[in-house]
């Protein structure tokens, strides 16, 4: 088996049975993403405490690449600071827009390097992440918009 047969393997095994699917009744954060294009869209739900994702789940319908994309987005970030994660999705961002991986930190996310020969699945790649990205933007907003009312 190929490198390459293994990654498009991991892709549809997780687009099939995604990790982490479901509702996460005490998330700390929620948003909605939404790929009007070709109809991905799912919600996203974590569980940010003192700048660490503890747990974070998703629920929503999309195309292979997309659901595989969240499921395994998420496998990647729990455990990880906001910090690590923002370099994690610049890095994914390179990944699928550029076909450049700067280093091995991506793991299994590496199975998407394919993307980026074919542009109008990048926003199906990467609509957990911005989901993500705007969510815990969202949240440190509000967070300093309550520190300076205080």
């Amino acid at each position: 088996m190929s490198l390459e047969e293994l990654y498009q393997d991991i892709i549809v095994d997780h687009g099939k049975s995604p990790r982490n699917s479901g509702v996460l009744s005490a998330a700390t954060h929620q948003k909605v993403g939404h790929n009007p294009l070709c109809g991905d869209k799912l919600v996203l739900y974590l569980i940010v405490q003192d700048d660490v994702i503890q747990d974070a789940r998703f629920e929503g319908v999309g195309c292979a690449i997309s659901v595989a994309s969240a499921s395994l987005m998420i496998e990647t970030i729990k455990g990880k600071t906001t910090q690590a994660v923002a370099t994690l999705f610049s890095q994914f961002h390179l990944l699928v827009t550029e076909g450049k991986a700067p280093n091995q930190a991506l793991g299994k996310l590496l199975a998407f390097s394919g993307v980026y020969h074919f542009p109008i699945r990048v926003k199906c790649a990467t609509l957990a992440w911005h989901t993500l990205n705007v969510a815990l933007e969202e949240n440190s907003r509000r967070k300093q918009r309550s520190e300076v009312s205080e």
